[in-house]
């Protein structure tokens, strides 16, 4: 492998001060070491300093300077079979508040709930695991996350994701200055050794001056009938009111807490008598039924029992603390999946595409499916299974593409022989994999067909004539994670499930 040597003064990109970068070229040479060979290209910046030595890797720095770029690896057959196999995914999730109170003068109404951020799936384990042993440090390989507003004068925000797959931002806030209307939170991630994985983005925020007065009811849709306690629990259709029983049920675990009963609350008491409807963003409290006046509450973020004080001079009152008092707020969640098929790649994995629906068209040799979604991108194409399809991009918006034949995963089927269904993937054309909760299910057919490639040549002349006007996606487009229904979609060839 050649060595090539020579001293330089640095030249400091990492600080943006130019007299703190020019006090550097006076005062510390650098020799540069370039190691090459005939596939990769790596760059160790080796800084003679009083009492420190730093040792940099810089790939990027190379390919400034020489003005060589990797080739993007498109996904292979194998490598997406080995995923369908694994699963190695890494997931983002973002979990908020549908709605923020504005901060006024010098306050700071803090989001309530703080927005959570969770690393979800064994793909961030794996690709800590690799990245040490290509030679990082535990802290370089080390997600970093931090979070912002947007579009906003307030700095972002750093995260503590050390040694955890979760963390929350509990300071932040938008303030009168800021007169938006709506906005998304922003949460920009990159490893400790400067690798960017990308910005996500929650899903749109409204702002609010202060909670409604007006009674805007709850309607009893999450309620969850499935209990064996001795009392059975029986849900019913309409408003939920203070004073009914109610059940809190994990949407994830399905764990459900004792049966409570919803009260009101009013400076720090909750009141007996209340009847009228549950309204958003009030205050509200829950004590468990059939007990000595317990009330759950939160205390140093454990849940516990908390006993209330009857009011001296007021029967239908009991005084709880600030732990026993609850606001029920409509919240949200943006969800992006990814994994890296084909190895690191350079570019951020952001924007993430969503896919909301699928839409069968035709049917045969001449079936289309169509993809509506976010965030679509002309490198992106869709694969089923772990067959490529031939895709063609409409807009942010809208793909198309051609059902593969059946004989792409039954050789020697020349017709549907048996229900066969496969997942719809979406890959990037540097091998990042992302993957939909949707799959496509090939139905059984009568017979034989004669085979047609109508379709492919209708989707080719549909790309020639889009190339020329084709544009990249914004990527500041909205990167909200739309739960999709079970979509079905039928025709003599095909059906479509999620």
């Amino acid at each position: 492998m050649p060595l090539l040597l020579r001293e330089e003064l640095l030249q400091d990109e990492w600080h943006c001060n130019n007299n703190q970068a020019r006090k550097r070229q006076r005062s510390y040479p650098i020799f540069q070491y370039i190691f090459r060979n005939c596939k990769i290209g790596i760059v160790f910046h080796f800084e003679i300093m009083t009492r420190r030595f730093c040792f940099k890797l810089a790939t990027s720095s190379f390919f400034r300077k020489f003005g060589e770029r990797p080739q993007p690896k498109r996904l292979t057959r194998e490598a997406m079979r080995n995923y369908l196999k694994e699963r190695g995914d890494q997931t983002v999730l973002i979990l908020h508040a549908k709605v923020a109170q504005k901060s006024y003068g010098n306050e700071k109404r803090f989001f309530c709930p703080p927005p959570c951020v969770y690393l979800m799936g064994s793909g961030w384990k794996k690709k800590k695991e690799q990245m040490e042993r290509d030679g990082c440090t535990e802290q370089e390989s080390q997600p970093c996350a931090f979070i912002g507003i947007g579009n906003s004068d307030q700095e972002m925000q750093q995260l503590n994701l050390e040694g955890k797959n979760y963390c929350t931002a509990k300071t932040l806030y938008i303030s009168d200055s800021d007169k938006r209307k709506h906005f998304m939170l922003s949460v920009k991630m990159f490893y400790g050794n400067s690798d960017d994985i990308g910005v996500f983005l929650s899903k749109r925020i409204k702002v609010i001056s202060k909670p409604s007065k007006k009674k805007q009811s709850l309607k009893n849709a999450d309620l969850d009938d499935d209990e064996s306690e001795g009392e059975e629990f029986t849900v019913r259709d309409g408003y939920i009111h203070y004073g009914q029983t109610v059940k809190l049920v994990c949407s994830v675990t399905g764990m459900a807490l004792p049966r409570l009963i919803i009260r009101k609350v009013d400076k720090q008491t909750a009141l007996l008598d209340a009847d009228d409807p549950v309204s958003q963003l009030h205050k509200c409290a829950f004590y468990l039924k059939d007990t000595e006046r317990m009330y759950l509450c939160l205390s140093q973020e454990r849940i516990i029992q908390f006993q209330a004080t009857p009011c001296p001079k007021e029967p239908n009152k009991e005084m709880i603390n600030d732990g026993a008092s609850w606001t029920i707020i409509s919240t949200d969640k943006a969800e992006y999946t990814f994994y890296e098929g084909m190895g690191p790649v350079h570019a951020p994995v952001t924007p993430v595409p969503v896919v909301e629906s699928l839409q069968l068209n035709g049917g045969g040799d001449v079936a289309m499916l169509e993809l509506t979604g976010q965030n679509f991108t002309p490198n992106l194409r869709v694969w089923f299974g772990d067959v490529e399809a031939e895709t063609m991009y409409r807009c942010a918006e809208s793909m198309l593409c051609v059902v593969p034949d059946i004989s792409a995963f039954r050789e020697g089927w020349r017709w549907v022989r048996q229900p066969v269904q496969v997942p719809v993937t979406l890959v990037r054309n540097d091998g990042i994999i992302y993957s939909t909760s949707l799959t496509f299910t090939y139905t059984p057919e009568p017979g034989p067909r004669p085979h047609c490639s109508a379709a492919g040549a209708i989707l080719r002349a549909n790309s020639s004539l889009m190339a020329s006007s084709e544009t990249t996606a914004n990527s500041e487009g909205s990167y909200t994670n739309v739960s999709t229904n079970p979509t079905n979609v039928t025709s003599s060839t095909a059906t479509v499930v999620s």
